[in-house]
């Protein structure tokens, strides 16, 4: 089979395709034929050993795909062979084969795209847990998103125009904001032209946010934790600008706040219900139409390092898919 290799650290720029013999079929799990893959943040993070997790070389990055099964180990007997899926995996999802956990695989809705299924569940999936369960957003709250315009932001900005809070989406060009409008930003903010804590206290007559979703850390961790109101909650998602904020615990005493982790892959092993009813909920949206992936752009197994670079460069709106054939 053809698959994107990583075989040292590097940028994914280095990354090249190759031929790979099929991976194993283990107890409990079912060999997808991959017709698309989507790419992550973390994809890019892991090729160059800057992700938590290390894995042994050579090894194929890519998490998340949609495609249809061609084998079922015996135990496994909820799926079949011949089923549209999308699959969750720990690595080897840019590929045109790869093996994923039954349990970690959901069945696509028939109106479904295979590109809209390999973008699916880590943004949307990572957002809701994220908003719903973490944070616990309520109707009529203020609900603050940066990096409104990557895969994760833009989710969070429509999920949280869904479950009826107020969305400021912040953005670093106004092409993106005017995407965050598209999916239901009610207010937006350029923060490399705007003072984000005083326009964040303008729009909420310095009563403050709710909830912060913040994939991003760094500076503008250090302004708007400033800006949380009474018992508001700063959702952690991750740390796209490359540096680990600290914060004062002052600050979260004296406003009865919380700063909140979501680390949504974790869910797999320590509470898989949690994201059960989470997908559960989420492909009920998608079914009524109330939430749709945004793709930007779509790339060859064959360019799938480039696609992996406009996520590490942050140039990517909404999702990137890989396609390995007709999806």
């Amino acid at each position: 089979m053809r698959a994107l290799v990583c075989r040292a650290f590097g940028l994914p720029s280095t990354l090249s395709v190759e031929q790979m013999p099929p991976p194993p079929l283990n107890s409990g799990e079912v060999r997808i034929r991959v017709h698309a893959a989507g790419v992550n943040y973390p994809d890019a993070l892991l090729v160059q050993g800057l992700y938590q997790m290390k894995p042994p070389f050579p090894f194929i990055p890519g998490i998340e795909v949609a495609g249809t099964i061609t084998e079922a180990a015996p135990d496994v007997t909820d799926r079949q062979v011949g089923q549209r899926v999308i699959g969750v995996v720990t690595l080897g999802g840019l590929a045109e084969e790869v093996c994923a956990p039954a349990a970690m695989t959901l069945p696509m809705l028939d109106d479904m795209t295979y590109i809209s299924g390999a973008v699916f569940p880590v943004v949307y999936g990572t957002a809701h847990v994220a908003l719903a369960h973490r944070a616990q957003l309520q109707p009529g709250e203020t609900l603050l998103v940066l990096g409104a315009a990557g895969g994760v932001g833009l989710a969070a900005v429509e999920l949280g125009k869904h479950m009826g809070a107020t969305v400021i989406a912040c953005a670093s060009t106004d092409e993106k904001l005017a995407l965050t409008r598209l999916y239901g930003a009610h207010h937006t903010i350029n923060y490399t032209t705007q003072d984000i804590r005083e326009t964040v206290r303008n729009l909420t007559d310095d009563r403050g946010v709710d909830v912060v979703f913040d994939p991003v850390g760094g500076d503008l961790f250090d302004k708007v934790i400033r800006v949380i109101a009474w018992e508001g909650r700063y959702l952690v998602i991750g740390f796209a600008s490359g540096r680990i904020p600290e914060v004062a615990v002052n600050r979260v005493l004296l406003k009865n706040s919380a700063i909140l982790g979501t680390f949504w892959g974790a869910y797999a092993a320590n509470k898989p219900q949690v994201m059960a009813q989470s997908f559960q909920t989420l492909l009920g949206w998608y079914e009524q139409g109330a939430i749709k992936p945004y793709v930007s752009a779509t790339y060859p197994l064959e360019q799938a390092a480039d696609a992996l670079m406009q996520v590490w460069e942050r140039k990517a709106l909404g999702k990137i898919a890989v396609v390995m054939d007709e999806a």
